[in-house]
């Protein structure tokens, strides 16, 4: 069972930026894939970013060259680093785990790869 807490969400002008983070319990978090999705009202949950167990990473097209994903192991905690954030990129945005030791060129956008999800954390972007 893994256990993931959100943090670092709010309110920001477009430009901005903002650091999302994601706490995991556990002792097997570095061989889980770990990935970002987001969902805004009225809006399907989709898929932002991804990090594997072997550090290769993967995004959506709206968020390159903008969002950074990373993770680090002897902390147990993913990162999104979201610069010149957009009024677009407001969302919930929810932290997932899952996908052991897979490292595969695709499935990463699947909410099914996922077998954990966080609770989220609001983040809003202001024009």
């Amino acid at each position: 069972q893994v256990q993931l807490v959100e943090s670092g969400g709010g309110l920001v002008q477009a430009g901005g930026s903002l650091r999302l983070s994601c706490a995991a319990s556990g002792r097997t978090f570095s061989s889980y894939t770990m990935g970002w999705f987001r969902q805004a009202p009225g809006k399907e949950r989709e898929f932002v970013a991804a990090i594997n167990w072997k550090g290769s990473t993967y995004y959506t097209d709206s968020v390159k060259g903008r969002f950074t994903i990373s993770r680090d192991n002897a902390k147990n905690t993913v990162y999104l680093q979201m610069n010149n954030l957009k009024p677009e990129d407001t969302a919930v945005y929810y932290c997932a785990a899952g996908g052991r030791n897979y490292s595969g060129s695709s499935d990463y956008t699947a909410t099914s790869l996922y077998n954990y999800w966080g609770q989220g954390t609001q983040v809003t972007v202001s024009s």
